[in-house]
C-alpha cells in the first residue's frame, strides 16, 4: 500500500480519522516524512487548506508538526497555481477559520508563491473582505504586488470588489501605482467597468495616466465597450481633454462595429465625435490627414465631415472599414487589440465565402505583427496557424459551395509563396534570439512553416519551372537558417516525422510529407544530420506507421547511410524489425550500402583505434556505424 498517498487524499477529502488510523502509531521521523511528501506537486496540509478542513488542519499542525510554510501546487478555476504556500491556499479559498489557525500558529502573512502573489492578494481576488481586514490586521502588507506588478488594490477594482478597495485605500493604498506594463488601477475598473469603484479612486487622486501601449483608462474603456464609464470621464473636463473625449468616442464606436455588430449605435457615436471636433467656440480638431491608403482596407479613406458620415449607413462593409482605420490610428500598430480585429474581420469575411479579402486582411495584420511585436510571439504564431488553417480548407474544398453560396476558390500560388516567405522570416529571427529562450516557441513555428512549405508543394503539382523556382529558393532559405525544433529535430527530421503534424480542422497535407522532403532535400538538407538522440531522419522515417518507401528512398538516393546507428544503437533495418516491417518491399539494402559504409562498420566491429589515425572529419562517420 502506497501510505503517501493515503495520508494526502485522506487530508485532502478531510478525512481526519482515517488520517490518524495511517500515523497515530508511527514514529516522529516517519510521520514528517509522510506528510511532507507531495503528491501532485501538494503536501497534505497544501491540500486541507485548499479545501477548507479545519480538524485536519489543526491535526497536521498541532500533532504532526507540518511545515507552515512548505509550499505546493494547487488548481484555482482550471489554474495552477505553483509554489503556494499553505496560508495563501486557505486565503484564496476564502476558509477564514483556517486562515485564522495558520496564522495564530506563526503562518506568515506575507509569504508568496512562485508569481510572488501574497495571500491579502489572494484574498482579494475573489472578495474575501473578512479574510483580508484580518490579514492587513495581522501585519500583511498591502503594496506588495505579484510578478506583473499588479497591486492588491488592482486587483480588487478589477474584479469589482467595492469594500475592499474601499477598505485599502482608506489605509492609504498608493492609487497612482503602476504595474510592469504601466496599467493603474483606474485602468483596471475602465477594463472591468466598475464605475463606483472608479469614482471612488478619481476622489482619491487617480489620474488619468497612459500604459504601455499609451492607453488610458478613457480608451481602455473604449475597447472594451463600457460605454457608461465612457460617459462618465469625458464629462470630467479637468482629467479629459477635447481631444480625448473625441478619440474615446470614435474608438467606442469602432468597438460597436466590430464587438457588439451596433452599426446605428456606432454611427451616433462618430457623429457626436465628429460635433465635438467642430463644435463652435473653440478650435477645431480636424482628422490628421491621412496620406496613404491600406490595400487590405481597399483603399478607404476616414470619413472626415458629418455629411460623409451619414452615407455609411447605405454601406455596412464600408463602415467595417472604418472602424478598421480608426482603432489603427489610435491605438496604433502595436496595440494588440489593432491587429486582433483587422484578423477577426477577414475570418468573417472567410465565413462569407470572400477568401482574397480574407487573405489580405490576415497578411496585412501579420506585417503588423512582426514589425511590432518580439519575434516568436504567440499572437504571430496563431496568425500564421490560421494561414494553414484556411489554405489547408480552401485546398479541400476547392470548387465547392461556401458561405452565401459561394464556391471555394484555388488557392493563389502567390499568397502562399508569400505567406511561406512569412514564415521563414520569422522562423529566421527566432534562431537569432538567445540560446536561454524557450525553444518551444520557434519549434511551433518551424511546424507551421513546415506546413505551408507542405501546402505550397503541394500548390505547385500543376505549376511551370517558374513557379518551382520561386518556391525552391524560399524553402532554401529555411534550409541555409539550420534550425532546430525540439530534440535538436531539422527541418528535414520533422518533415519525415508523424509527431509533426499539426492538429488543425482541415488536413490538407499530412505528414511525414514525401513531396516536402523532396524539396528539402533538393535545397540543400543533410540526410545524415543528426537531432539531440543521434537520430538521422532516416531513424525517424523508420519510426512512422506505415513507413513511406518514396520518402525513404529519397533519403538514401541523397546519400543517407543506410546502416548509421543512433544513440542506442539502432539501425534503420532494426528499426523497421521492431514493427515487424519487412525492408525489402521498402529498398534494396545492397544498392545503399557503400564500400566506406563497410569500411566503418569493419572498423568498429573489430574494435580498431581510429582516434587520430584517420582524417577527423571522417571520425563522426565512423562512430555513426
Amino acid at each position: 500500500m502506497d501510505f503517501k498517498n493515503v495520508v494526502y487524499n485522506a487530508a485532502r477529502d478531510g478525512k481526519l480519522r482515517r488520517l490518524k488510523v495511517f500515523l497515530e502509531h508511527r514514529n516522529a521521523e516517519e510521520v514528517l516524512m509522510l506528510i511532507g511528501t507531495k503528491t501532485n506537486g501538494a503536501t497534505p496540509l497544501v491540500m486541507a487548506c485548499r479545501n477548507g478542513h479545519y480538524d485536519v488542519v489543526e491535526y497536521l499542525v498541532d500533532r504532526c508538526n507540518a511545515d507552515l510554510e512548505q509550499p505546493g501546487s494547487v488548481v484555482f478555476d482550471g489554474e495552477t497555481i505553483e509554489g503556494a504556500p499553505p496560508l495563501w491556499c486557505a486565503a484564496a479559498a476564502g476558509h477564514f477559520s483556517v486562515v485564522k489557525f495558520l496564522v495564530r500558529r506563526g503562518a506568515s502573512v506575507n509569504s508568496t508563491t512562485k508569481t510572488n502573489s501574497t495571500p491579502l492578494r489572494a484574498a482579494c481576488f475573489d472578495g474575501h473582505y473578512e479574510i483580508v481586514k484580518f490579514l492587513v490586521e495581522q501585519g500583511a502588507d498591502i503594496e506588495v504586488s505579484n510578478r506583473h506588478g499588479h497591486t492588491c488594490l488592482m486587483i480588487a477594482c478589477y474584479k469589482g470588489h467595492y469594500q475592499i478597495a474601499q477598505y485599502l485605500l482608506g489605509l492609504g493604498a498608493n492609487v497612482n501605482r503602476k504595474s510592469v506594463k504601466g496599467n493603474t488601477a483606474l485602468h483596471d475598473c475602465a477594463e472591468s467597468g466598475s464605475l463606483n469603484i472608479l469614482k471612488m479612486l478619481i476622489e482619491h487622486g487617480a489620474k488619468m495616466d497612459v500604459d504601455s501601449y499609451g492607453m488610458t483608462p478613457l480608451l481602455a474603456a473604449s475597447v472594451t465597450g463600457h460605454s457608461h464609464i465612457v460617459e462618465y470621464l469625458i464629462q470630467l473636463p479637468r482629467i479629459v481633454t477635447r481631444e480625448e473625449s473625441v478619440d474615446a468616442l470614435e474608438l467606442l464606436g469602432a468597438t460597436f462595429v466590430d464587438k457588439k455588430r451596433d452599426m446605428i449605435g456606432a454611427l451616433a457615436l462618430w457623429k457626436r465625435a465628429m460635433a465635438i471636433r467642430f463644435e463652435d467656440g473653440v478650435p477645431s480638431l480636424p482628422k490628421p490627414v491621412q496620406t496613404a491608403t491600406v490595400e487590405a482596407y481597399e483603399h478607404s479613406r476616414e470619413m472626415r465631415t458629418a455629411e460623409e458620415l451619414d452615407s455609411l449607413l447605405a454601406d455596412p462593409d464600408e463602415m467595417r472599414m472604418q472602424a478598421l482605420l480608426i482603432r489603427e490610428r489610435i491605438l496604433g500598430p502595436a496595440h494588440p487589440d489593432t491587429s486582433y480585429y483587422v484578423r477577426y474581420r477577414g475570418a468573417v469575411y472567410a465565413d462569407a465565402g470572400k477568401f482574397s479579402r480574407c487573405i489580405s486582411l490576415w497578411s496585412y495584420a501579420l506585417d503588423m505583427q512582426q514589425a511590432m511585436l518580439e519575434p516568436l510571439n504567440p499572437m504571430t504564431q496563431s496568425s500564421l496557424f490560421s494561414f494553414t488553417e484556411l489554405f489547408s480548407f480552401m485546398m479541400g474544398e476547392e470548387g465547392r459551395s461556401s458561405g452565401r453560396g459561394r464556391r471555394v476558390p484555388s488557392v493563389s500560388f502567390d499568397d502562399m509563396l508569400s505567406v511561406l516567405l512569412k514564415a521563414v522570416a520569422e522562423v529566421r529571427s527566432g534562431v537569432c534570439l538567445v540560446p536561454e529562450r524557450d525553444s518551444s516557441h520557434l519549434h511551433r513555428v518551424l511546424v507551421i512553416c513546415l506546413h505551408l512549405a507542405c501546402l505550397t508543394v503541394k500548390v505547385l503539382t500543376n505549376m511551370g519551372q517558374s513557379e518551382w523556382d520561386r518556391a525552391l529558393k524560399v524553402i532554401y532559405l529555411l534550409v541555409s537558417l539550420n534550425p532546430r525544433g525540439k530534440g535538436g529535430q531539422t527541418p528535414l527530421h520533422l518533415a519525415c516525422s508523424e509527431e509533426a503534424a499539426l492538429v488543425g480542422r482541415y488536413p490538407a497535407c499530412r505528414f511525414p510529407a514525401p513531396a516536402l522532403v523532396a524539396a528539402l532535400l533538393k535545397t540543400g538538407a543533410d540526410p545524415n544530420s543528426l537531432d539531440d538522440s543521434g537520430s538521422s531522419p532516416l531513424h525517424i522515417a523508420a519510426k512512422c506507421r506505415p513507413v513511406s518507401a518514396p520518402l525513404v528512398r529519397s533519403l538514401l538516393e541523397a546519400g543517407a547511410h543506410f546502416d548509421a546507428r543512433d544513440a542506442s544503437g539502432r539501425t534503420f533495418t532494426s528499426l523497421l524489425q521492431q514493427s515487424e516491417q519487412d525492408v525489402s518491399k521498402i529498398c534494396q539494402p545492397m544498392r545503399y550500402t557503400t564500400l566506406a559504409c563497410l569500411a566503418a562498420r569493419t572498423i568498429r566491429k573489430a574494435g580498431i583505434p581510429f582516434a587520430g589515425q584517420i582524417p577527423r572529419h571522417l571520425e563522426p562517420f565512423v562512430l555513426q556505424h
